[in-house]
């Protein structure tokens, strides 16, 4: 007798690994500052990107509801036109129109924090409160035997 897949239940045949945190070869991005890296960062994001630079200024420029030119993004990509720091709202613009979570991670990975879907947010939380039952549990056995022992 063979059973029937369950409409809507997935087959561990069909379970493929969550996606790694992507982020850049730091290689390609060394520099001496945190700018010159950020620039390296936006031109290989630019680079990578299926989209042509005039599309993504044009998706920028549609976001932010105000023109951002092709050549306001060759600024923010290189590393020798330090004075051209990209704002937090066109750096938003700029992820949003390259879809590039690498930009995002950049930011994170220093701070010891990764970019990750929020659809895996309840598996986290599922993990770290696991763990928080197991020292629970540990601290309670240590307890059980100090109180066993009377209190030494």
């Amino acid at each position: 007798m063979s059973r029937r897949p369950v409409p809507g239940q997935l087959s561990l045949l069909d379970w493929m690994p969550p996606e790694p945190v992507v982020q850049f070869d730091e290689r390609l991005i060394r520099a001496n500052s945190f700018s010159g890296r950020l620039s390296r960062a936006i031109s290989i994001s630019l680079e990578s990107c299926e989209a042509p630079r005039e599309a993504i200024a044009a998706r920028m420029s549609a976001m932010l509801e105000r023109p951002v030119s092709i050549n306001m993004l060759n600024a923010y990509a290189s590393v020798m036109r330090e004075g051209h720091q990209i704002s937090v709202p066109r750096f938003d613009a700029l992820v949003h129109a390259t879809g590039d979570r690498r930009l995002l991670e950049f930011l994170a990975a220093p701070q010891g924090w990764a970019v990750i879907d929020r659809r895996y947010l309840p598996m986290i939380e599922l993990a770290a409160v696991s763990e928080q039952k197991k020292e629970l549990a540990r601290r309670e056995g240590v307890l059980r035997r100090q109180a066993i022992r009377g209190g030494r």
